[in-house]
Parts: C-alpha cells; sequence; structure tokens
C-alpha cells in the first residue's frame, strides 16, 4: 500500500472531515473511474456510478481494515457492490425511460472526458464478457485479478473470502478458460472451409491472455 494512504485521509478519518474526504476522492477517482469504464459503456452511467461509489464509502468506512489490503482494493469491494446494486436496478425497471430519471447532468467537456475513458476500457469490458460464463465466485475472483489487477490477497480482501478460496476459484477460472479456448480452437480446426479462412484455427485471444497465469 502507498504510505500515503496510512499517513493521511484514510477511509475512517474521512467521514469526519470533508477536507480529508476530498483528498480522498482526488486520490482514487481515477482508479475508480477506470474499474467502472470496464463495465459499463454510457458517461452518464459512468459518471453517475462512481458518484455513488464514494457515498457508500462515507458509510463502508468502518469496514476498512489496513491489514488486509489497500484502499483501491477495498474501494473495488465497494464498487463491485454499486455497479451489481444498478445492474439490478436496471433488469428491474419495466420501462427504460426510468433509468434516465434524476441523472447528473454533464457538460460537454465531462461527457467527451469519460468517453475517452470508456474508449480506453473498452479492452477490458471485452475481457469481461470473455467471463461470462464462469459461475459467480470464479468469475468475480477472475476480473478483480486479470482485469483490474489485483493481487490474490487484495481480490480475496475485495470480495470478503479467505486468500485460499481466492487461489482455489482462480485456478478452477484459468482451468475453464484454457478449455474452453481449446475446444473453440479444435471446432474451429475441424472445420474444412473455416480452416481456410484468416485466422483459422486460432483460440480466442481475450479467453487466452485471462487464462494466463499459473493455474
Amino acid at each position: 500500500m502507498d504510505g500515503a494512504e496510512r499517513l493521511r485521509g484514510g477511509p475512517a478519518a474521512v467521514v469526519r472531515d470533508p477536507q480529508l474526504f476530498e483528498e480522498f476522492y482526488r486520490r482514487h477517482v481515477d482508479a475508480v473511474m477506470r474499474f467502472v469504464a470496464r463495465r459499463v459503456d454510457d458517461p452518464h452511467t459512468a459518471a453517475d456510478l462512481t458518484a455513488e461509489i464514494f457515498l457508500a464509502v462515507l458509510d463502508s468506512a468502518h469496514s476498512y481494515r489496513p491489514r488486509l489490503g489497500s484502499e483501491t482494493a477495498w474501494l473495488y469491494g465497494i464498487a463491485r457492490n454499486v455497479v451489481s446494486s444498478e445492474r439490478r436496478r436496471v433488469a428491474r425497471e419495466a420501462e427504460r425511460d426510468l433509468r434516465f430519471s434524476g441523472r447528473r447532468l454533464l457538460e460537454a467537456d465531462d461527457i467527451l472526458r469519460i468517453e475517452d475513458r470508456l474508449d480506453a476500457e473498452s479492452p477490458g469490458r471485452r475481457v469481461l464478457a470473455a467471463l461470462a460464463r464462469l459461475p459467480e465466485g470464479e468469475r468475480a475472483v477472475m476480473e478483480l485479478i486479470a482485469v483490474d489487477q489485483l493481487t490474490v490477497t487484495e481480490a480475496a480482501a475485495a470480495l470478503g473470502i479467505r486468500q485460499v478460496t481466492a487461489r482455489v476459484r482462480l485456478h478452477r477460472a484459468r482451468k475453464a478458460l484454457r478449455e474452453e479456448a481449446d475446444s473453440k480452437a479444435a471446432a474451429t480446426n475441424s472445420a474444412t472451409v473455416q480452416a481456410s479462412s484468416p485466422g483459422a484455427g486460432t483460440p480466442d485471444a481475450s479467453l487466452l491472455n485471462v487464462a494466463g497465469g499459473e493455474a
């Protein structure tokens, strides 16, 4: 963890001091926005969710334990809950117009800035799509490690599970992804017509990328 996180304005302190909250926000807003941008592709939604995550910090500050991981890892745990809640909310809505009610008003420059971030994080969204078929527990660990670049220890802390559980889930996820990539390559090679086309026989790049590392 960065020493600056320990010295000033940790989660517990920001609840009591608006200035420390602002410092905390500035320290982490880019990382949180990147996390969100890997999971949504609309600038208004990205702005709203980022704001909600920092509001949730005020309610969850008491849960932060420095020995379990960095502030960023802890924030990602909160961010996952906020994003998941938003997805459930949208899924329950019968009228899509409800998605736009009460949204923050963004200036044109804000929209352009967030759209640039969304474009930059589009590879991450493609990788997340490649993980969609994994069981929830394995997908959650794989997302945080392969996409959000947390360590196994930090991912376990973000998800509230033991490190050994995180390692087992990571092993299973990587094995499943390698098997899927191999299966797709075999199916492509077995098709005579497809075998003569460009790129035939090449396993899915997204699957191979996230399946990398020690099993």
